[in-house]
Order: structure tokens, then C-alpha cells, then sequence
């Protein structure tokens, strides 16, 4: 070892000093179990089933490493070939949770520890579905949903806006001094299209989500994409009822990016998810304006509230929801992403409070 780790320093000086991975070392050393300065595949098979293995290295950083790493073909994982492999940005998610749990352990002083990215997770998000706690959430919310559309129907024997329900809760721009509604027009749906559509979404997408990121962290961005739609449409249109849970909606859609964005190297698919959204939010924008600006059609469609809902997914979802292995770019982009979002959402409060001119003359009436 000490003849392996002279040759090392003559061939690569550089090498002697990495101020910000000082552990690689030390957990090259524990590995190498006959101390002879490499890790054979074999030993690193017989880990995959100890206990050892467990509290360090994933299963599928070990396949990786045994896939990747050997580059002469020697049949055994050297030094400078683990130090090479570690140091490359694709695999720092497969050796995070390892070094995560060592180096708090044994290695790296607590002074160094918030240097070292941080790791939630098991290195590969498919890897982070479970069905505990249970995802509820969105069937809840859903079930309530259905439960006042039907309230109305039954009351009214109509699915107009004029039911009981709808006329408590939806937000109406003449009563904005009634704060719940900028949340509960969430409930109401006049039309069966409108709330099958809603609630196909929530239960597609938000279980999913719900899975991986548990539910408290799910409904923080359903919410805030619900607040944000009532916000934006009162600023952008002053005028218009709102009803449906779309902002929510959209915000777990765009909330699927975010978690692509922060989970991009462990998701196996990330490349076809982000596609799929893409092309999902192209057809909708592209039929939005189409509609209003082209065929300058009237409809009750709160397209505001649709983008509003999904901008506010976006940079909700980048701070609430989990982050596998976070890397220094990303804290930079949780901070721009909350303060651009309470920035926003500043300036429509104080806009909806500090110039009531600007909406309807009744808006204060009872």
C-alpha cells in the first residue's frame, strides 16, 4: 500500500490535495480488504449481501461500478480508477447516500460536512416509490370535490354556477374582501367535463408525486398553485369568476418538473418525462392563445389562473419537494426560485389590497 500510494504522488502531484473530498481515500481503504491497493469485483459481489454494504453502497451504484470503473479491463477496481470514477458529476448521485453515511461516521469532521453535497435518498428515484405512507391526499381533495358538485346538483338540479356551494366558495372579483374564496373555488366545478378532467390529473399525477415526496410536500405546491391562480387572474383579469381546481392542477404538473430538474441524473427517464410535459403545456398554451387573441373567442376559461397555477408549481415545487442528491447549482436555484415566487406573490397581495379602483366597483360590496 505505502509503495502504491509513493508511485501515486510521483505520477499525479495534483492529485495529493482535494480539499473538497479528503474521504475518498479513507473509503477506497475500507473497501480494499487485503489492504493491497485495488478492489477486486469479486469482493465488491460478496459486499452487495453484508451488513456493511447496507449502511454504505447502494445496489445500483455497486452495478455501476462494476460496469464503468474498471478501464483497463483488469478485473479489479484500482485507485486511480476509483478516484477518477468519483470525481466525475454522473456519479456523484451513485456514491452519495455511501459517502453520506460515512464520512458523518467516521471521516470527515463536522466543520467539512457542508461541503460535501447533500443526499436524500437512495441514489435513483424510481428506487424512492412506496406505498407508506399512504397517498391519500389527492383522493381526498378529490373526494370533496365530487362531493360539492354533486351538493349543488342535487340542491339546484342544475350544474350552473348559481348552486349553494358554488355561490359560498367560488371567487367572485365583487367579493374579494371574503379571503377564503382565493382558496375554496378550488371545490366548485360547474361543469362534469371540467371537474372529470381535474380530477383525472390529481389522481394521475398527484399519487405519483405523493409517493416519492409524501403528501404534506405535495399539497404545499397544490395549494400554493391554487392561491397563485386566484392571485394572477385578479390581476390580469379583474373581472372574471373563477371556479375549478386548474391552478392546483397545473401546478402539479409543472410540479413534475421541478422534481425532474432537481432528480435529472437519477431519473432513469427523465429526457421522455420532460418531453411529455412539454408537449402537454405547448398544446394548452398554444390553444390558449389561440382561442383569445386569434379567434377572439369569450370564454370562461381562467387561462390566467392556469398559469399562474403552474409558475407557482415550478418554483414552489423546486423548494418543497425531495432532492435525491442536491448539488451546489441547485441551492442557488432554490433560492432564486423561493424568492422570485414570495416576490410575485407580494406584489399581487399589495396590488389586490392597495388599489381597489382597479377591479369592479362592487368588489367591497355586501
Amino acid at each position: 500500500m505505502a509503495a502504491l500510494q509513493g508511485h501515486e504522488h510521483r505520477q499525479h502531484p495534483e492529485q495529493t490535495v482535494v480539499p473538497l473530498y479528503p474521504h475518498w481515500r479513507a473509503v477506497f481503504n475500507k473497501y480494499d480488504l487485503d489492504n493491497d491497493g485495488r478492489i477486486s469485483f469479486s469482493e465488491l459481489k460478496n459486499i452487495i449481501n453484508s451488513e456493511s454494504y447496507e449502511k454504505d453502497i447502494p445496489d445500483s451504484a455497486v452495478r455501476e461500478i462494476m460496469r464503468r470503473a474498471d478501464q483497463d479491463q483488469s478485473g479489479y477496481l484500482e485507485w486511480n480508477e476509483f478516484e477518477k470514477l468519483v470525481h466525475m458529476k454522473e456519479f456523484h448521485s451513485l456514491f452519495g447516500v455511501a459517502i453520506n453515511k460515512y464520512i458523518h461516521a467516521t471521516v470527515v469532521p463536522r466543520s467539512r460536512l457542508s461541503q460535501v453535497d447533500q443526499v436524500d435518498g437512495t441514489g435513483e428515484y424510481e428506487e424512492q416509490y412506496s406505498c407508506w405512507p399512504p397517498a391519500v391526499c389527492m383522493i381526498i381533495i378529490s373526494i370533496v370535490e365530487v362531493i360539492t358538485f354533486l351538493f349543488d346538483v342535487v340542491t339546484m338540479g342544475t350544474t350552473a354556477a348559481d348552486g349553494p356551494a358554488a355561490v359560498a366558495l367560488m371567487y367572485d372579483p365583487h367579493k374579494r374582501y371574503e379571503a377564503w374564496r382565493y382558496l375554496t373555488y378550488m371545490f366548485v366545478h360547474v361543469r362534469p367535463f371540467h371537474l372529470i378532467a381535474n380530477l383525472l390529473v390529481q389522481i394521475l399525477l398527484g399519487i405519483p408525486l405523493e409517493m416519492v415526496h409524501h403528501g404534506w410536500r405535495v399539497l404545499i405546491v397544490y395549494f400554493a398553485g391554487v392561491i397563485a391562480g386566484s392571485l394572477g387572474t385578479s390581476v390580469s383579469d379583474p373581472s372574471v369568476y373563477l371556479a375549478g381546481a386548474s391552478g392546483g392542477v397545473y401546478a402539479l404538473i409543472t410540479a413534475h418538473v421541478a422534481t425532474i430538474i432537481m432528480n435529472w441524473n437519477e431519473m432513469k427517464f427523465a429526457i421522455l418525462q420532460a418531453l411529455v410535459f412539454f408537449i402537454l403545456a405547448g398544446s394548452d398554451i398554444g390553444s390558449a392563445v389561440y382561442n383569445r387573441y386569434v379567434l377572439k373567442e369569450k370564454t370562461q376559461i381562467g387561462y390566467a389562473a392556469h398559469l399562474a397555477g403552474a409558475v407557482a408549481g415550478l418554483l414552489v415545487g423546486i423548494n418543497v419537494l425531495r432532492n435525491l442528491q442536491v448539488k451546489y447549482w441547485e441551492k442557488v436555484l432554490r433560492w432564486t426560485c423561493i424568492i422570485l415566487y414570495v416576490a410575485l406573490m407580494l406584489a399581487a397581495i399589495i396590488w389586490n389590497v392597495g388599489f381597489p379602483e382597479y377591479f369592479p366597483e362592487s368588489a367591497y360590496s355586501t
